[in-house]
């Protein structure tokens, strides 16, 4: 690992002079007493597209191949892709002011949950497809990162910052802890332009917190050239060898389509006109199509409704880290056993959860204690609070 061979001292010294420039770069230079204006002048790199337009090659091919991640049928192409790198998970915000986001529909596995003051927040997994245009992304927060170990072996993992108050809740203190940083952490304070990069014309009138980007494409080749790490680490270990794929099925047939039609729950009821979730089933397509705050949620890179062939409300024990931050740090306990809801098919059904610790997979259940199996596809995890209802 890059941690170890370098030695702590040396890394410690690289990681607060790359933190102290690249800040100085994304604060707008503040930190050199710059003025935003120029800093906003490096916008995208050229030859970033959207994400349908970088898809549109392989959408012909025959899907043959399953992504291990969510098991939709893919093509070749896609594989020949997949198969030299590793899981990258992506925190993009769902402040109301960073709507609509980019890159989520392109994502495998999306987890969803309040990242502070009842706002919501996105780990995104990419592996078997790409997104040119991923954002806007924010800061870690330490269930997400607790959330990311169960994807093999060093995932990446691609944020601005992160929570760092001594106690709990201390994000990036995890990161250190699990030996991940400056190697598979993705962390933009040590990762330059154009890796990552602000774009203020993308959602035109938004504040700077709401304006950095990337592309997977992006994050996967610093990834391979300045970390060696591609489909296997430095040591040539690959990425899934102790990894363990969810079982996965078909679309129902007919008689196996249900009759809910509408999802609805909400994360913190102070907030509940903003981060109100529904999701919309349609039978056409066997998937279920988001609302956020009561409108439609887009993709900015499709102009498409977000959609996914499974959501899953997983209850989990949500508590206070009392650790001085204003913003209120919070705390999800997502080890152990909890309770959820599967919706697939038009179905709802009663699941329960367990996930011995960080680094083993989730597994899930019904109530014959059989092993569930996802319907290819999107998978869309919400996480609630124990107590919160959900209608449907």
């Amino acid at each position: 690992m890059v941690g170890k061979k370098l030695g702590y001292p040396v890394i410690a010294i690289l990681f607060f002079v790359s933190v102290y420039f690249s800040y100085a770069f994304f604060s707008g230079g503040k930190a050199f007493g710059i003025k935003s204006s120029i800093v906003s002048n490096y916008s995208a790199p050229k030859g970033n597209g959207t994400a349908s337009q970088e898809t549109t090659t392989v959408d012909n091919e025959p899907k043959t191949e399953v992504c291990p991640l969510n098991g939709e049928m893919l093509s070749k192409t896609q594989k020949t892709k997949w198969e030299k790198r590793r899981p990258l998970g992506v925190m993009i915000e769902n402040h109301k002011e960073a709507r609509p986001q980019s890159g989520l529909s392109s994502a495998d596995i999306i987890y969803e949950a309040v990242a502070e003051g009842g706002i919501t927040r996105f780990l995104s997994i990419f592996y078997c497809k790409d997104a040119a245009y991923i954002g806007p992304v924010r800061s870690a927060r330490i269930y997400f990162v607790k959330l990311l170990q169960e994807y093999g072996s060093n995932p990446l993992y691609a944020h601005v910052g992160g929570a760092n108050t001594p106690g709990p809740a201390n994000a990036l203190g995890e990161i250190e802890d699990i030996e991940w940083s400056l190697y598979n952490d993705m962390n933009q304070f040590s990762v330059p332009f154009p890796y990552y990069w602000r774009d203020y014309e993308r959602l035109p009138g938004r504040v700077t917190e709401h304006t950095v980007y990337s592309s997977t494409t992006k994050l996967w080749q610093y990834a391979s050239s300045k970390r060696n790490l591609t489909n296997v680490d430095d040591k040539g270990v690959s990425w899934d060898k102790n990894f363990v794929s969810w079982k996965f099925k078909d679309d129902g047939k007919v008689n196996e389509i249900g009759n809910v039609g509408k999802i609805s729950f909400g994360f913190w009821n102070s907030f509940a006109s903003d981060y109100a979730v529904e999701w919309l089933y349609d039978k056409t397509t066997n998937s279920y199509k988001r609302n956020n705050g009561g409108s439609p949620h887009l993709d900015k890179n499709t102009g498409k409704p977000l959609s996914a062939k499974n959501i899953v409300v997983l209850f989990a024990k949500e508590s206070p880290a009392n650790d001085g931050y204003e913003g209120g740090h919070i705390l999800y306990k997502l080890t152990g056993q909890g309770e959820g809801i599967l919706f697939q098919n038009g179905q709802a059904t009663e699941i329960s959860w367990s996930k011995k610790d960080e680094e083993t997979r989730m597994k899930f259940y019904d109530n014959k204690d059989q092993e569930i199996s996802f319907v290819r596809g999107q998978i869309f995890f919400e996480i609630l609070p124990e107590g919160n209802k959900v209608n449907y």
